[in-house]
């Protein structure tokens, strides 16, 4: 099994963050709230991004402080060890007023590095 690179799992993040904003497009939070199929769909790629963010290199994360990943790796472990309590108010919250910025950051970052 070949090691990936912080290349890919930029764009796994990247991709992540692009699926839950085409499964978030033109709802409410009340919709959102009524829909287990795009709830269970927005954690599962919210997972995604935390375990990329964790495999990053010190180097990239360093190197990059405007971007949350401690956070981002934080939110990871407490969506996969709460499942059974997870809150909804705080993951629409994140999709909201987060997840648009940390992208729009990423793709800076993959621009400038032409990766």
């Amino acid at each position: 099994m070949s090691e990936r690179s912080n290349r890919e799992y930029l764009h796994d993040i990247q991709e992540a963050s692009r699926r839950i904003a085409t499964y978030t497009a033109g709802m409410t939070e009340q919709t959102f709230w009524e829909d287990s199929k795009t709830q269970d769909a927005v954690i599962r790629n919210l997972e995604i991004i935390g375990e990329a963010t964790k495999n990053l290199t010190n180097e990239v994360r360093e190197r990059y402080p405007e971007i949350p990943w401690k956070s981002m790796a934080g939110l990871r472990d407490r969506l996969i060890h709460n499942y059974f309590g997870v809150n909804l108010d705080i993951v629409w919250q994140i999709v909201v007023q987060e997840l648009t910025k940390v992208s729009s950051q990423l793709e800076i970052i993959l621009n400038e590095n032409n990766l």
